[in-house]
């Protein structure tokens, strides 16, 4: 099968390694990719991925027999629609379905009319009605977010109501914003790989999304951990309590679909699950923490997608923990600084191993020879092992072995779990 994948990000860099592992795979393409993409994909850099006439014109200058969408942004400008028009296969959000995600208001509805436990909110369409309610909840805690799509998920958790304002004044800006009850716990991602008759659920992680544990300033993406070990035990409530629900719903709102449905969690600590936020794709960086113990071929699953039958894929994986790290531009997630060089990614650190750690690019490509920083999160670092102590200690090691000047990283990641 020949490929393309659309992306650039360290997920798109993994989801591309997943596929290189295939044995139906017979030649796979990135656009635009990364500076670690080219190593072993065909990079198309001038490629637009959002663009449904390019791609399908390069579809057919390289004979594509399917595309994957990684990134975000195709699934809101019709790609999926326009390429199986044309008889491309590509699995995806329709645009009718990307609401899920791209309208937190609709969202919201929907999980009421399915009975989803989900955090109470609020939508505010401007400054003054949500600086009201806020000075009647001084002192609470609230999470607040675009109601639109948001770049890395950020999102502000914060019980200072003046910190919440100048955020929510970044926001309007975009259009209306959502305040909602602040739910504690440990977050979780789950993807699901859904067809017409049923779904698949891959390896779920749980996130570090803040820049530090006790952190209340904008967060996005810092790290994850793989499996979750809380799972198990509370697996039949999110299958019962949110997934088959929203499937059911999917279905009678004529909005399901194949391709990729992520559940963002919080598991309260009772173990009781709320759903945070749906995503039409997977997450950044929890792909990065679950790919890699997933041994099942990808294009194999994605042929029973295609047959209707995904349901009956018995998920092949590893013993393994994971603990993935994100190393981030100084700045990130406001206000990355892009246009640096990053020192150190050599052949050597950049080659999957399998018995070490695994190195995956974000926002990096090369320009004249050097790697430049083009984004917020620039390189994910994924520690295997037998334990989740095992997995951070190898990630750490390989991190402090090198000196990346300007990018930074949480160092806990996976402490909580350390034996």
């Amino acid at each position: 099968m020949r490929v393309l994948l659309l992306g650039s990000g360290a997920k798109d860099h993994a989801v591309a390694w997943w596929f290189s592992k295939s044995c139906y795979l017979s030649e796979l393409f990135v656009a635009p990719g990364n500076l670690a993409t080219k190593r072993f994909c065909t990079n198309l850099p001038d490629l637009n991925p959002s663009d449904p006439v390019a791609v399908y014109e390069k579809c057919r200058e390289h004979k594509i027999d399917f595309v994957f969408i990684g990134t975000e942004a195709p699934l809101f400008t019709g790609v999926v629609k326009y390429l199986n028009e044309r008889g491309i296969r590509t699995f995806g959000a329709p645009e009718n379905a990307v609401k899920l995600e791209g309208d937190r208001s609709f969202s919201r509805a929907f999980t009421n009319r399915h009975n989803i436990p989900i955090p109470h909110s609020s939508l505010f369409a401007d400054a003054d009605g949500l600086r009201k309610y806020l000075e009647k909840h001084e002192g609470e805690f609230f999470t607040i977010k675009s109601n639109y799509l948001s770049p890395s998920r950020i999102m502000l958790s914060s019980d200072d109501t003046g910190a919440l304002l100048d955020y929510a004044q970044q926001l309007f800006q975009k259009g209306p914003v959502l305040l909602e009850e602040y739910v504690q716990g440990t977050p979780a991602s789950c993807s699901l790989l859904l067809d017409r008759n049923g779904y698949l659920v891959l390896p779920i992680t749980s996130d570090y999304t803040k820049k530090a544990a006790d952190d209340q300033t904008p967060t996005g993406g810092m790290g994850a951990l793989c499996p979750v070990p809380i799972i198990d035990e509370i697996k039949e409530k999110i299958i019962d309590r949110i997934i088959k629900p929203t499937l059911y719903g999917m279905q009678v709102e004529q909005l399901a679909y194949k391709g990729i449905l992520t559940l963002s969690l919080m598991i309260t600590p009772d173990k009781e699950p709320y759903l945070v936020d749906y995503h039409v794709r997977f997450n950044d960086p929890s792909a990065q923490a679950m790919i890699p113990i997933i041994r099942s071929d990808i294009i194999g699953i994605l042929t029973a997608m295609e047959n209707d039958n995904v349901s009956s894929v018995e998920l092949e994986t590893t013993d393994e923990c994971t603990v993935a790290v994100v190393l981030a531009s100084e700045g990130y997630p406001m206000n990355p600084v892009i246009g640096r060089e990053i020192k150190g990614l050599t052949s050597t650190f950049l080659e999957p191993l399998n018995d070490g750690p695994i190195v995956f690019c974000g926002a990096i490509q090369e320009r004249d020879g050097k790697a430049i920083t083009t984004g917020g999160r620039n390189i994910t670092v994924v520690g295997k092992g037998n334990s989740i102590g095992e997995a951070n200690r190898n990630a750490y090691d390989m991190i402090k072995g090198k000196h990346f000047q300007n990018l930074w990283y949480r160092d806990d990641i996976g402490n909580a779990y350390f034996y």
